[in-house]
């Protein structure tokens, strides 16, 4: 099965690349030396420079992580909660799921093999060619994957009894109170939402593994985007934050009930930096926020 494409966000350099997933993506400048800015983006702006950003990123990002990720392995976050001890979905077996932003689908894959029916939705061609890769690799049936995004999911209503992103869309997104209402609008009465996201309070402090990401620096209640943005002023990589409270209206206002808020602690054994993500800062402030939410 190949990769569908829905044009909710401009398509026109999206490159046909080869399924094994080793050719580059000509999008020119590859975000090295941009300048860091808080600043407003809005909408579109957000969505291309995320398009763009994976689609330019998306082979180092697999290549750096997809140990970890593994080829069907459902973790929610750095901190190494995974879907086979949290439950967080409850049975999936039997169930239509759609993961958003899915990347390579590691999440969607192992949802299959629990005999769920997963469509992985996408931003980034390139990402899900990785999930094309890795299933031709596998020998296995490919998941079904939709390249689109998030705010507009192409989906009829009610389509689907469960959704899930791990790490995926949320934070990208400028307007995440039309995202909340489109996953409404595509879940059956009474079916879940599950998304985590960096966890709020670290918008605070620097984006640092070591001591120096320990001092906050910035307000909590500053909802500013963090951008990078090329010398023409054009952004190429756009972070959203909300904090705790503002997730929590958004979900109520889009008409989902919320059960459960997760902010896994940093396991015992675990020595792996990802990012901002460490040790030191793990056995300190949370990094992670896992929002369990189900449709009314």
């Amino acid at each position: 099965m190949g990769i569908i494409t829905v044009a909710t966000t401009p398509q026109s350099d999206v490159h046909d690349l080869d399924p094994d997933g080793r050719d580059l993506v000509e999008a020119g400048d590859d975000g090295d030396g941009d300048d860091a800015v808080r600043r407003d983006a809005g909408t579109g702006e957000s969505s291309r420079a995320s398009r763009h950003w994976w689609d330019r990123n998306a082979d180092e990002y697999q290549d750096e992580h997809g140990e970890f990720l593994g080829d069907d392995r459902f973790t929610w976050c750095p901190e190494g909660l995974d879907e086979a001890d949290a439950r967080l979905l409850g049975e999936v077996a039997g169930k239509d799921v759609l993961e958003i932003g899915a990347g390579a689908a590691q999440c969607s894959r192992w949802l299959a093999g629990r005999g769920a029916r997963p469509v992985a939705l996408d931003i980034s061609f390139r990402q899900l060619q990785h999930s094309r890769r890795i299933d031709l690799g596998r020998g296995t049936t490919p998941v079904p994957v939709v390249q689109a995004d998030a705010a507009v999911l192409p989906f009829a209503d009610a389509s689907f009894d469960l959704a899930c992103s791990a790490y995926g869309a949320v934070p990208f997104s400028a307007d995440t109170v039309a995202l909340m209402r489109e996953v409404h609008r595509v879940l059956r009465p009474g079916g879940r939402w599950v998304f985590s996201v960096t966890h709020p309070i670290r918008w605070a402090f620097p984006d640092e593994p070591g001591v120096e990401g320990l001092t906050a620096m910035s307000s909590y209640f500053d909802r500013t985007p963090y951008v990078e943005q090329d010398e023409q002023g054009n952004a190429t990589y756009v972070e959203h934050h909300r904090t705790l409270g503002d997730r929590v209206r958004e979900l109520v206002a889009a008409g989902f009930r919320l059960l459960d808020l997760v902010e896994p602690e940093w396991p015992a054994g675990l020595e792996q930096e990802w990012g901002g993500w460490s040790p030191l800062r793990g056995r300190l402030i949370p990094g992670t926020a896992i929002f369990v939410a189900e449709r009314s």
